[in-house]
């Protein structure tokens, strides 16, 4: 009997850790993208090298594509502009002409002429993919590739190509692993609060602090003015259904002055948010025990 309630007890305690959430933070400065030229497979692998003006959605790119049957390495060197990559190979030149765009480009409006300025560099092969800087439902990024006057389809297998990202890595029971990046914003920024299970589901309650603007030359630009908190909503079986968002403070909405209460046990927090240029007065009950906000007037 005592053998077996120790097997049930092992059992009960490892299905326990088995059911624990983490967050953890990884920025990205690479990655490795799997597409076609004129239907051949290829492997494009693309470096961040550097800010273009102010602009964490314009900045400098370098890396390598083969074919994958070959998988002997081709330099790129080029740009990401909102979603859209411009990448060249300068032959026996590509190390000084590499050197010598990043030179030229020094303002959103040079980026925007990023062709014209490596045209003038004699690329011996290049490649535009026309991404457009959104996230969508499909799969591939078009494009076309360019090699001794001729033009051949190219394409990259995925909806997002951007190089540089703030990643947050939510593991869940049941071995299931969302990034926050995937679907609520590029931002990051995201700390793990509490979490708790009911009826209707599971809940996640995350704090966050990030910049309201990831181009610095827009508005509210690098400013560290979106705080507030944000509920996961999920299935019992811990599949994402929706979140919701609350701020605390807003360089975007004018969310400024908040005046924040904790209670005694520390288990609930109230934030009296002020009137907003888009919003009336509210007040916000957090509480962490119940992975819960609670908005009112």
């Amino acid at each position: 009997m005592r053998k077996i309630f120790t097997v049930f007890f092992f059992l009960s305690f490892t299905y326990f850790l088995c059911q624990k959430v983490e967050l953890k933070k990884v920025t990205d400065s690479s990655q490795i993208f799997k597409g076609e030229i004129a239907g051949v497979p290829v492997t494009v692998q693309l470096n961040f090298s550097g800010i273009a003006d102010c602009s964490l959605h314009q900045y400098f790119v370098d890396g390598w594509y083969y074919y994958d049957k070959y998988q002997k390495k081709i330099p790129l060197t080029g740009v990401y502009d909102y979603g859209k990559l411009s990448l060249y190979n300068f032959g026996p030149q590509q190390k000084q002409s590499s050197e010598e765009l990043k030179k030229q480009i020094t303002s959103p409006q040079k980026v925007e002429k990023t062709n014209e300025i490596a045209q003038a560099l004699a690329p011996k092969e290049y490649i535009l993919f026309n991404g457009d800087g959104n996230r969508t439902k499909q799969n591939t990024i078009s494009g076309s590739f360019y090699l001794n006057h001729k033009v051949l389809p190219a394409r990259l297998l995925t909806g997002n190509d951007m190089i540089y990202r703030y990643n947050n890595y939510l593991t869940l029971p049941d071995r299931k692993k969302i990034n926050t990046y995937d679907f609520i914003n590029q931002h990051g920024g995201n700390e793990l609060i509490s979490y708790t299970s009911g009826e209707n589901g599971n809940r996640i309650l995350l704090y966050f602090e990030h910049m309201s603007n990831l181009n610095a030359c827009g508005r509210c630009g690098a400013s560290e003015g979106e705080k507030g908190y944000r509920v996961l909503y999920f299935t019992k079986d811990w599949n994402f259904k929706n979140y919701d968002e609350f701020l605390t403070e807003s360089c975007l909405e004018s969310i400024y002055g908040t005046t924040k209460t904790k209670s005694k046990d520390r288990k609930t927090i109230r934030y009296q948010v002020g009137k907003s240029e888009s919003s009336p007065p509210y007040t916000l009950t957090v509480d962490i025990n119940n992975a819960s906000v609670i908005k009112s007037k």
